[in-house]
């Protein structure tokens, strides 16, 4: 905002609002709050506000409140018709209009998005940097089956990031995978609402819902030697390619899924098809096995 021409109070104004918000907006994400003493929505609204940035600031999240009645010519400046209205400001530009949200969930998804868009160095992309090739490697060691190293991987992980969505995530497949589902079970419920419906805990909660319908068996040999006395018993088939998933034998698991949708789709009311569905989200739909298996699948019900 250039300053030529301002009477000394809009002067001060301007380089108040350049100091507490512009400048801060250099390397973090500044939402700015414009509100007025008398405006009861406002009032209502501060606190989520409060707590969101809060909750974000080692995201790189800082709030900046605007009087109205007492900033009159930044109001202006910004073309203020109502309030409580919510701007986000990054290297001195708009990047969003947040008035929209005024629920917690609401203004955490929209800021999300911004977070994800804009390049801002904060304590926890530093953190994600440096646990990244650490959650890799124990989502390998969890992938190869050996869930009590992973487990033990994702308990240090926990310690240093124990509120990191991936962390929570890998930690509870672990539990389930190294069958204390109680555990899994109690570590989700004790999960706020708004953590537990992210992609992450999806994934984590429909692995624990798989091996609650999934038991393991130690001996798979009984429900091998039924299938190969009669391939067409889809009931032991089914049985067995469970079985296989719980012991970690994916690939034989969704051999057996699919063998069941080939020879009749709607078998047990689609029953094969909804658990191979169960363990693509559980594996990971971006992952490279659930794309080939996706595959398979689609050419038998399109081909």
């Amino acid at each position: 905002m250039a300053t030529l021409g301002l009477s000394p109070a809009e002067k001060e104004a301007v380089e108040t609002f350049r100091r507490d918000v512009v400048e801060p907006s250099m390397t973090s994400l500044v939402v700015i709050d414009f509100w007025a003493e008398w405006c009861g929505p406002c009032k209502a609204l501060t606190p989520v506000l409060e707590k969101v940035a809060a909750d974000y600031a080692d995201k790189g999240v800082v709030l900046a409140k605007v009087d109205t009645d007492k900033n009159q010519f930044i109001a202006a400046q910004f073309q203020i018709k109502s309030i409580p209205t919510v701007y986000a400001m990054f290297q001195g530009q708009l990047v969003g209009d947040l008035t929209s949200a005024r629920t917690e969930s609401q203004l955490k998804a929209m800021l999300d998005q911004l977070l994800r868009q804009l390049p801002i160095q904060s304590e926890a992309t530093a953190q994600d940097a440096e646990l990244e090739p650490l959650i890799a490697m124990a989502e390998q060691v969890l992938g190869a089956g050996d869930a009590e190293r992973a487990l033990s991987i994702f308990d240090q992980l926990a310690e240093m990031a124990p509120d990191h969505h991936a962390v929570l995530s890998g930690r509870i497949r672990a539990l389930v995978a190294a069958g204390r589902t109680d555990d899994a079970e109690n570590a989700i419920a004790a999960l706020p609402e708004d953590v537990a419906r992210l992609p992450d805990i999806q994934r984590a909660t429909a692995a624990l819902a798989l091996a609650r319908s999934a038991p393991a068996v130690e001996d798979l040999s009984p429900l091998e030697a039924k299938v190969a006395q009669n391939p067409d018993d889809h009931q032991a088939r089914y049985d067995l390619a469970n079985a296989q998933m719980a012991a970690g034998n994916r690939d034989a698991a969704a051999d057996g899924f699919l063998h069941i949708v080939a020879a009749d789709r709607e078998w047990n009311e689609g029953a094969a098809r909804q658990q191979l569905l169960k363990l693509f989200e559980v594996v990971g739909l971006e992952d490279p096995w659930v794309s080939a298996q996706r595959r398979r699948l689609s050419a038998i019900l399109f081909g």
